[in-house]
């Protein structure tokens, strides 16, 4: 329904939908394993909160959203709302730009002692190549991916053998390899995850300066 997004948004706000104010209705579905709505509607109000509970609850939601939410809505300018959409789209694109620059590329020009530049967009259509080295006239690609949590090796593979043949393709024009670099967030913190790959980039590095 239309008004769904605004009861979902305040209940989790103000947490209406918390465990310490509904229960563990994960953990008591399945004590009940119901056959019907009827049944677990009725398991609920006898074994974890009366129905008086909920209704309760749903008068809360009431007021947060018609007396706190409204009161702070009316509160909004519209200066407010500009300044909110040029800060979203601006500085936080910036500043998550200029933090991954820091922590990842930022670390491999580092160790690596050489500049690390972004690969034009032809580059990226045709090769799946995000960054590069020039070394002597030649170039090093450099592919790096963001692990989220719970991403699986298999996937990883998968997605770098649909990849090869352009790799090879960048290999045969430019005449350097191209290299994965894993990062992922440790401690809030981008870090390279594959640290072995730097020394497999520095060993490259030193091929083509002896060409």
């Amino acid at each position: 329904m239309a008004k769904e997004w605004i009861l979902n948004s305040v209940m989790n706000r103000f947490q209406l939908n918390f465990k310490r104010n509904v229960g563990a209705t994960s953990e008591e579905i399945r004590k009940c394993s119901p056959k019907t709505l009827s049944e677990w509607e009725e398991y609920y109000f006898k074994n974890v909160y009366p129905r008086e509970h909920l209704e309760e609850l749903g008068k809360k939601l009431y007021v947060k959203i018609t007396e706190v939410v409204q009161a702070e809505i009316g509160s909004v300018s519209e200066q407010e709302c500009v300044d909110y959409m040029k800060n979203l789209v601006i500085n936080r694109t910036f500043d998550g730009y200029t933090t991954e620059i820091s922590t990842v590329y930022g670390q491999l020009e580092g160790a690596l002692g050489v500049e690390i530049k972004p690969a034009p967009d032809k580059w990226d259509r045709l090769y799946n190549v995000d960054f590069f080295i020039e070394i002597n006239g030649k170039y090093i690609g450099l592919q790096i991916k963001p692990l989220a949590t719970g991403t699986q090796l298999p996937q990883i593979f998968k997605e770098r053998s649909l990849q090869e043949k352009t790799h090879k393709e960048f290999t045969s024009a430019f005449g350097g390899g191209v290299f994965y670099v894993f990062s992922t967030k440790i401690d809030g913190k981008k870090e390279i995850t594959n640290s072995s790959v730097i020394q497999e980039i520095a060993v490259e590095i030193s091929r083509l300066k002896q060409l």
